[in-house]
């Protein structure tokens, strides 16, 4: 058999197995019910918990739970087709929202209180998914060998400055790919490219581990810079494990500038499935994200940045919250995303 044509069929039997495979809490049901959310979720982190059960305490309404990592929760979606019993689906970054968009699998909320709540560069033009925390890409570096003006802008990081002195995730992750689609939006397409050549030329190792690993190899001297996502720093700053406090104490978080418009920024967000079946409960959902308490939850549990304009950071996160934020619309991340993938591999950014 042509080898295109088995692949082609693993990719269906494999969609079609994540239908059917099993969920992290209760079960999804295509049919409407009163006091039932089932919420589709990519986004990992123990304090989500508390949203989910605040939600619960002041609505009545349970939350029923499916997670997974971004595609194979669209892959789900895309297979269950009309019969899916999905009402919301949430994922930690503009450009896993996107191709959720661009599989058909998002109608819009129509609601005016998200509208008014939200930012019109952290949400769909057109309604279809929010943004409900924002975490921005910048750089945690060791202040004995760097200073602060080397780093203030992502064209420097790409510069010989740090030929291999440079770490970094991989590049098939998709904050990297956020991060170079707004830099193809930024510069356009043959400046991004020279500027993740230089990236790849200035890696101190290959890309191995999550952010966190990135930050504890500065702190190790394998590397003077590290891209992060500023949420990791800080909790390493801040959290319970004493040996990431001392890490993080030897380091500086700075806030590269794109073009001088500020730091690039992503979010979490979510959006109403296309074929909700409790559409109504979805937005209530979708609107409590928005509000003070949740916005509070997301700041003082994950230490992200709220998306809220008026809410305000947690105690830990508020000496990094007046950072200048770039205000692009977090929607163009996702249209550059297969460019951005293209590029990276091309320049051997694994």
């Amino acid at each position: 058999m042509n080898r295109r044509i088995v692949t082609l069929a693993a990719v269906a039997l494999g969609a079609l197995s994540l239908a059917a495979c099993g969920q992290k809490e209760g079960s999804a049901d295509k049919a409407g019910e009163a006091g039932v959310l089932n919420l589709y979720t990519a986004r990992h982190y123990d304090a989500d918990q508390k949203l989910y059960d605040l939600f619960a305490q002041k609505t009545g309404i349970d939350v029923k739970r499916i997670e997974g990592k971004p595609d194979e929760l669209i892959a789900r979606m895309k297979a269950e087709g009309a019969n899916s019993p999905a009402d919301v689906f949430i994922a930690a970054d503009a450009g896993a929202l996107w191709r959720a968009q661009d599989a058909g699998l998002f109608q819009a909320a129509n609601s005016e209180r998200l509208n008014q709540a939200i930012p019109a560069n952290l949400r769909a033009p057109d309604g279809q998914w929010f943004g409900f925390s924002r975490r921005a890409r910048v750089a945690a570096y060791d202040p004995a060998k760097v200073k602060p003006e080397e780093i203030d802008d992502y064209a420097k990081l790409a510069t010989p400055r740090f030929k291999g002195k440079l770490c970094v995730r991989s590049g098939d992750n998709v904050y990297n790919l956020s991060l170079v689609g707004a830099l193809i939006e930024a510069w356009g397409p043959e400046r991004a490219k020279q500027w993740v050549e230089g990236v790849v030329a200035n890696l101190a190792r290959p890309p191995e581990g999550g952010d966190r690993d990135q930050i504890r190899a500065v702190a190790a001297g394998v590397c003077e810079v590290a891209l992060t996502n500023s949420y990791y720093f800080i909790r390493m700053a801040s959290g319970d494990d004493a040996g990431d406090r001392q890490i993080a104490q030897k380091l500086t978080l700075g806030f590269p500038s794109l073009d001088g418009q500020g730091s690039h920024v992503n979010i979490s967000g979510g959006g109403l499935a296309a074929h909700a079946p409790n559409r109504e409960n979805a937005v209530k959902f979708l609107e409590f994200l928005a509000s003070p308490e949740a916005q509070a939850i997301v700041t003082q549990s994950n230490f992200e940045f709220p998306a809220v304009a008026d809410a305000a950071p947690a105690e830990a996160v508020a000496p990094y919250a007046g950072f200048k934020a770039n205000p692009m619309s977090v929607a163009r991340y996702g249209v550059n995303q297969a460019q951005a993938q293209s590029m990276i591999s091309a320049a051997g950014w694994r």
